[in-house]
């Protein structure tokens, strides 16, 4: 199974793309489309897309983006359950904003786990160990106020398309740079959409 996933369909320019990266493209654009309508079928959707880009991270060598992607797995599915019975009394969970103590731990985490993600991946011999855990970080904390329905959530998810869509190019990764090109976009649209949604007093 993992071989079918790593076999190459095509190339599009220095890349060389396989059935996971492409798979992994069409699964992450409609997982984005999902969170940007705030349907709750952007979890078992992304879930998947953790999948196939799982291995497309572990053939690239990019470990900690791959350990994000088991991480994503676990998170997709308490995001899923956070949505549908996360609100009073197991209700589905409204929308609402982060207070300033969240967001400033969420700063304060992108920057620690930036720092000790740099020194492990360095030690591993990780592609690009800084770059690798700073997207790390910010992604993680962008999918915890995804999964609490902070309508923030979108600016950290901005914050690292901004350096995947580079990053991939620099690594040869052409489809999955344009996969986050298209993310971006969304993740614009996307907290737009959101600051419309009715937030409870």
């Amino acid at each position: 199974m993992i071989d079918w996933l790593n076999q190459v369909l095509f190339v599009l320019g220095d890349d060389q793309v396989s059935v996971a990266e492409l798979l992994g493209f069409v699964t992450g654009g409609a997982c984005v489309v999902l969170t940007v309508l705030a349907h709750v079928a952007n979890f078992p959707v992304g879930v998947a897309n953790s999948a196939f880009f799982l291995v497309l991270f572990v053939s690239a060598q990019f470990y900690a983006d791959a350990g994000l992607q088991v991480i994503y797995i676990v998170l997709g599915f308490l995001g899923w359950w956070q949505w549908v019975r996360g609100g009073p009394q197991r209700t589905a969970l409204e929308p609402g904003h982060a207070s300033p103590a969240l967001l400033a731990g969420c700063v304060a985490f992108v920057v620690l786990d930036t720092a000790a993600l740099t020194v492990l991946l360095t030690a591993v011999d990780d592609a690009a160990p800084f770059w690798d855990a700073l997207t790390t970080a910010i992604s993680l904390a962008a999918q915890f106020l995804l999964n609490a329905k902070k309508i923030e959530n979108w600016f950290f998810w901005i914050a690292a398309d901004i350096i995947y869509v580079p990053f991939y190019l620099v690594k040869r990764l052409d489809l999955t740079a344009l996969v986050y090109v298209l993310f971006l976009g969304l993740c614009v649209l996307g907290l737009r959409q959101w600051r419309r949604l009715p937030v409870p007093a």
